[in-house]
């Protein structure tokens, strides 16, 4: 009886990670910086406070990396149109999975991938990382390029900080995400400055 009272004591007391789809609010395609000040004040910066980035700026992150913009087209060009890309998020320990056409985020995991990727002292108070990931090394190469290219001009037009990085056990990710015939391209760390 006491080991069934103190079982059931611990599954009461520790609470369940609540972990499941997010649907995220649609993307706003209009306004921000005009496109040559974004160009000019776009950088790679190496310094993240752990504030949160809200639904609606991560909604417009993940619009411009790899969202659906006219025509079922997406907001990069592809590389052949062979669509050779998937972006994966990783925020409060989990991963999740961005789904364009429905603007959702897929539960994929609460296993601690970033212990991956945080490598770098810098890294472990973002609040936020792209994984960015495809099946064929070139064309996913040149996907993921345009891809945080459009991340990091989002990021200069919001006051974002961001970084583009290799530094990673790419196949320890691969690995605990269970990719299927993906690779690990490259990562963007993404969070707000200090103020």
């Amino acid at each position: 009886m006491k080991k069934f009272l103190l079982a059931a004591f611990l599954l009461t007391a520790t609470p369940a990670l609540a972990v499941e789809d997010i649907k995220l609010p649609a993307p706003d395609t209009t306004g921000g910086k005009p496109l040559m000040e974004a160009i000019t004040q776009r950088k790679s910066t190496r310094e993240f406070s752990a504030k949160a980035i809200d639904d609606k700026d991560l909604s417009n992150i993940l619009y411009a990396a790899w969202g659906i913009s006219h025509d079922g087209k997406r907001t990069i060009p592809t590389s052949q149109n062979k669509q050779d890309l998937n972006v994966y998020v990783i925020k409060a320990s989990a991963v999740w999975k961005y789904e364009a056409k429905e603007n959702v985020l897929k539960f994929v995991s609460d296993d601690n991938v970033s212990q991956y990727i945080n490598l770098q002292d810098y890294t472990k108070e973002a609040p936020l990382t792209l994984i960015f990931t495809g099946k064929d090394s070139k064309s996913a190469s040149m996907n993921a390029a345009a891809a945080y290219q459009n991340v990091g001009l989002y990021c200069a037009s919001r006051g974002l900080n961001n970084v583009v990085r290799g530094y990673a056990d790419m196949d320890k990710v691969a690995e605990t995400l269970n990719l299927d015939k993906e690779k690990v391209v490259i990562t963007q760390v993404i969070g707000w400055p200090y103020m």
